[in-house]
């Protein structure tokens, strides 16, 4: 093995008075800037901000300040489970965190909030009409139609306005988890509080069983059937394909949330008995979904780096390190033991970076890049150039 190679664990050079590699100060151009505009910021910030009093006003008239507080730190619990399994998916590729925080509370504000009046006035339709059990169908037909397709929005909005965001189905049910967790965020809040005032202790114990343990990731899970419709929309070429597929996964979110909610008015006995014959089947089997995806990913990455690396701009050992989290990882702590922080985010970026392009060749193998597509990947093979001859000491020839 050669001295310098990353995937070796060793840093290059030999012996105590060998000089230290000088990490790269150039930037890493998967971090993009934090502000984009102050009109988009202040657009954004003044909808959250509208939100967010409005859903204060919706919980105020209905639960005391404790019941709220309660009820708002057992929502916690959940989010503790979901968002960490979601992070560990997208480990390859990192979305920004301020996308995944516009996530967050696109679902937990602006959803909750459109789904709440969206909801009642729909019900109040249905009682005025003298619908057969409105209650019932407003559970199963209506609330799942409103929320998914507000929920859905969060996703599209994303993919609209940063298309280099979004490369694929990882990050549909990255986005889409994000949100629906941060719509069961805030509507546990609610069901978790009136449950309190009703029923005291016994009614909060019950409630927290059924939406913080028995299906914690049930918002979550119906969101992300609409994600991966629209991650199957970015890398297919026809038209007609991104919208069946943007349909598909929006009515396959539909259908599972309005089984749930029709399982919930079964009695106890309906219920148990719908959770364990395909409830937690359909959960198992799409946890076993993710797992294969990111397998998938990392066997992508290598794929579409090895033209890199025939042509010079990489090692083949660099490219099975790029296509290993294990190998990531230790590349990365190797980097920290050499030069310490600095020289960790100068690996952090050379990975970001051959990720990045990666996932862009993808896109332009597939003929569904963004047009600046050519420029970007000037950018970041001079990215990868800068960052990797800190660790070989000079270009691949």
């Amino acid at each position: 093995m050669t001295s310098g190679d990353v995937t070796t664990g060793q840093p290059s050079g030999g012996g105590a008075n060998a000089q230290q590699p000088q990490w790269s100060p150039l930037p890493n151009p998967t971090r993009r800037p934090m502000l984009r505009t102050a009109i988009t910021i202040g657009v954004v910030g003044a909808v959250f901000l509208v939100a967010l009093l409005v859903l204060l006003i919706i919980l105020g008239d209905r639960l005391t300040a404790q019941t709220i507080v309660t009820a708002a730190l057992l929502s916690v619990i959940p989010l503790l489970i979901i968002v960490p399994t979601l992070l560990w998916l997208d480990r390859y590729e990192a979305e920004p965190a301020r996308y995944l925080v516009f996530a967050f509370l696109w679902g937990a504000l602006v959803a909750v909030v459109g789904a709440f009046f969206l909801n009642t006035y729909g019900l109040r339709l249905l009682v005025e009409s003298r619908w057969t059990d409105p209650f019932a169908t407003g559970a199963v037909y209506l609330a799942p139609f409103t929320e998914e397709t507000l929920k859905g929005l969060g996703i599209l909005l994303i993919y609209l306005l940063r298309r280099r965001e979004f490369d694929g189905i990882i990050d549909g049910i990255v986005y889409g988890g994000i949100i629906g967790a941060g719509f069961a965020f805030s509507e546990n809040i609610l069901y978790l509080g009136r449950a309190y005032d009703l029923y005291g202790d016994e009614g909060l114990t019950g409630t927290f069983i059924v939406r913080g343990i028995m299906g914690p990731f049930g918002h979550p899970l119906f969101t992300a059937l609409t994600g991966i419709g629209i991650g199957i929309a970015v890398t297919a070429r026809r038209p007609l394909v991104r919208v069946l597929a943007v349909l598909g996964g929006w009515f396959c979110a539909m259908l599972l949330h309005g089984l749930w909610n029709f399982s919930t008015l079964a009695g106890l006995e309906g219920f148990v008995e719908a959770y364990l014959t395909y409830q937690v089947p359909l959960f198992l089997a799409f946890i076993g979904f993710v797992v294969w995806l990111r397998r998938r990913e990392g066997r992508l990455i290598g794929q579409y780096l090895s033209p890199y690396a025939d042509a010079g701009w990489l090692t083949h050992g660099e490219v099975a390190m790029l296509s290993s989290l294990a190998q990531r990882r230790d590349a990365r702590a190797w980097a920290r033991r050499a030069g310490g922080t600095a020289a960790k985010r100068s690996m952090q970026a050379f990975q970001d970076s051959a990720s990045d392009l990666a996932l862009l060749r993808s896109r332009l193998v597939h003929g569904t890049a963004e047009g600046d597509a050519s420029q970007r990947e000037l950018v970041l093979l001079e990215s990868i150039t800068a960052h990797r001859r800190d660790f070989v000491g000079s270009p691949v020839t």
